[in-house]
């Protein structure tokens, strides 16, 4: 089965950690592509070409004021990526009650019936 391209598939999208990094950025505000060049530590180029690949999938929007351009993340966009990973997410948390469960019961040992 082929590969969807980056530009169209949300999953392959956020598989960039530097996409990853700029979405994370973008949670909290409306950003300036100039604040997510000094926040991510790429020269704006990189940080446009991430963004514009963002952009094609839907996970960001972009807006213009004046001569700025201002992005943010659609966060409707990442719904289907949430779903899939709340399904590991259960597991985990199933899991580390487990461990916790394993824990307790050492340190509370049961006394040795008579």
């Amino acid at each position: 089965m082929a590969r969807a391209a980056t530009t169209s598939d949300p999953f392959n999208a956020v598989a960039e950690p530097r996409r990853r990094q700029i979405l994370t950025f973008l949670a909290a505000d409306e950003r300036d592509v100039s604040e997510i060049v000094v926040a991510v530590g790429l020269d704006q180029p990189s940080v446009s070409k991430h963004l514009g690949v963002l952009r094609r999938v839907g996970l960001v929007r972009v807006r213009r004021n004046g001569r700025h351009r201002l992005y943010r993340t659609n966060a409707a966009a990442l719904k289907p990526v949430h779903d899939w990973t709340e399904t590991f997410e259960r597991l985990w948390r199933h899991q580390l009650e487990r461990v916790k469960e394993r824990a307790e019961s050492q340190m509370n040992p049961k006394p040795p019936s008579q």
